[in-house]
Formats: C-alpha cells, structure tokens, sequence
C-alpha cells in the first residue's frame, strides 16, 4: 500500500470514529452513570507539543477520571479531522462533539467575535481572558446558541508576530510588496491592508509548504505555532509586532451538549476548567522560552518594531470596525478596554 494510500486510509478512519462518536453521544441514555461509557471526539488543527494539543490530551483524561470511566474523549490533532471551517460544521451537524477552534473561522458565524483582534486591543492574553469570561463575553452567548454551539472554554492562541522570508519589518513601510498569508478573519485582514500589505487566506495546515514554495512571503502567529509548525525554517525573520490578540473557542456541539445531564455537564465543564489553566499557562511559559531560543538562534532574525507607528497606521481600522452592524458591541469593547 503507497503511503498515500495509507494516510487516505488514516483519514478515513478518524472521520468514521468522529461520526461514531457522535452517535455515541446521540444515541446513549443522557446520564453519566451508564452502563457503557459515552464516546465523544475532539477535534483541533494545532500540531503535537502545541499548549492547545498538550491541554486536548488533559481534558480527556480529566473527563474520564471525573466522571469514573463513564464519558471518554477521543483527540484528534493536526487538522486530522478537517480545517477549522470543516470542524465548525460538524459542530452543527453533529458529527463532531467538541472542537478548540479559531477566532477567525467562528466570526464567519459569530461575527462580534472578531472584534477581539482589532489592533493593539489587548496588552497580553490575560486582558483578553478576563474579558471574554465577563459580560462582555456574556454578550455572545446567545450568538452561539443561534448557530448550535455550546462555548465551553476560552483558550489562549496568543499575541501574534509577523514573520517572512524576505526582510526585517521594522515600519508599516516594510510591508509594501509583501504578500502576507492571514486567517480568514477580517479584523486581521483589514490590520494588513491599513499596514499596505496584500493579504491571502490559507489554511494553517496548509501554510508551511506556501511559504516553502513562496505562494506567500510571510504570515502572522503568535511564538508557539510559529515554533510548533516549524515556520521559522521557511520564514527566517521574526518581527515582534505584538499587533493582535486572538483566542481559541473551544466549542461544543449543542446536540452533543444537551445529551449530557446535569451531571455530565458539570465533569465536561470541570475538565474545561482545569485544561484552559493548564493551556494558558504553557503558553505564558512557552512564549518568553520560544523568544530566548529564536533570539539564540543563528538561522533566525529577530527584531523589535515600530509600534507607535504601527498603531497610528492601524487607527482607521477601529471606526471602521464601530461602523458595523454590531458597532454598538465594539463600542462597548473599546470602551471596556480604553481604546
């Protein structure tokens, strides 16, 4: 069998136990205390070694102990299952339980969520932690529940950099001509183009060979998918722009949600918890680890920006941002922020 063949066949299989799982969950009686156990899968596109993958891994295996062997969870990394926009609709559908999906594929559903990336919003990840679990936060829950999905945690996917192949990116100048491969989230894109550079949505699984084969000059991401995907190997400079904050919903199916009782909720909501400190915790320690061995690094450029000049560049973006239909929801942000 070529390894293609065998890779088709790998694929297959994790969608055929995605599906499975699924009817696990769907189709068990609705309490922990069964018999047999419920089997429900979890889906997320970051790569083994990844905070987001390490925190997978614990939130199965803290789902099984709590709730003694009666709910397991199955992890399925690295985009296994599909990309990010592929998981979401399988949320929907129900073909997939659980996905730690991106804050840009979500907004195409949730739109108010994108107003978290707008420029220079968030000072670190703990700012913008602390706002999504509060009221602000509380604004979008009725959102979810609208396209059949359940937030159960905020993880953190870090303040973003910029890297490329082909220069330092010191001023908004230096990214004219550069093509710069963004997620498919408009407050990034409109970011780039206010900045003066032309912007390409590609998959994350899909962005170290585009830059390999210079379909994109650079990208944005903070230091440890940079790390984990190896992206430095294809972009050697590393411009710590500290442009933007993202996070990473992770997102329940609704139908999967509502077969679980009372009891099945709160282990799935105690495992998120301690899972979402434990993600957000390696990512604090893994980014100023990541930023001394890239600064140690002979292969690897490293260089401060310009954020002032930056930040004025990137101004318009908010009124254009406050101009939406849910400007009122990005008014109350700013205001919430001082921005």
């Amino acid at each position: 069998m070529s390894k293609e063949s065998i890779n088709l066949s790998r694929r297959a299989l994790l969608r055929n136990t995605a599906l499975i799982g699924a009817a696990s969950v769907f189709g068990a009686p609705a309490f922990v205390g069964a018999a047999s156990p419920m089997r429900i899968t979890f889906g997320h596109g970051a790569a083994p070694g990844n905070p987001r993958s390490v925190a997978a891994e614990k939130f199965a295996e803290l789902v099984k102990e709590k709730s003694g062997g009666a709910l397991e969870v199955t992890v399925a990394g690295s985009a296994q299952l599909g990309d990010d926009a592929a998981m979401l609709t399988s949320l929907r559908t129900g073909s997939l339980a659980i996905s730690a999906n991106s804050q840009g594929t979500t907004s195409a559903l949730v739109p108010e969520l994108a107003a978290f990336g707008l420029p220079f919003l968030f000072a670190d990840s703990a700012s913008g932690i602390k706002v999504l679990t509060g009221s602000v936060g509380d604004q979008l829950k009725p959102k979810f529940d609208a396209i059949g999905v359940v937030p159960i945690g905020w993880w953190d996917n870090g303040i973003r950099h910029i890297t490329n192949s082909r220069r330092p990116i010191q001023v908004p100048d230096d990214l004219k001509g550069l093509k710069i491969r963004t997620p498919s989230d408009p407050a990034t894109i409109d970011i780039f183009q206010a900045l003066g550079a032309a912007t390409a949505q590609i998959a994350f699984a899909e962005l170290y060979v585009a830059l390999q084969q210079g379909v994109v000059d650079g990208q944005e991401n903070p230091l440890t998918n940079i790390a984990s995907s190896k992206l430095y190997e294809v972009n050697k400079f590393i411009s710590l722009s500290a442009h933007k904050w993202e996070c990473t919903p992770v997102l329940m199916s609704k139908m999967a949600w509502n077969r679980l009782d009372k009891k099945g909720q709160e282990v799935v909501m105690a495992a998120m918890a301690e899972a979402s400190a434990l993600q957000l915790g390696l990512v604090n320690a893994a980014t100023d680890e990541l930023l001394a061995q890239f600064k140690a690094n002979p292969a690897v450029v490293i260089n401060e920006v310009d954020r002032a000049a930056f930040r004025k560049q990137t101004a318009s973006v908010f009124d254009k941002w406050q101009d939406k239909p849910f400007g009122a929801f990005v008014k109350d942000l700013r205001a919430t922020m001082g921005a």
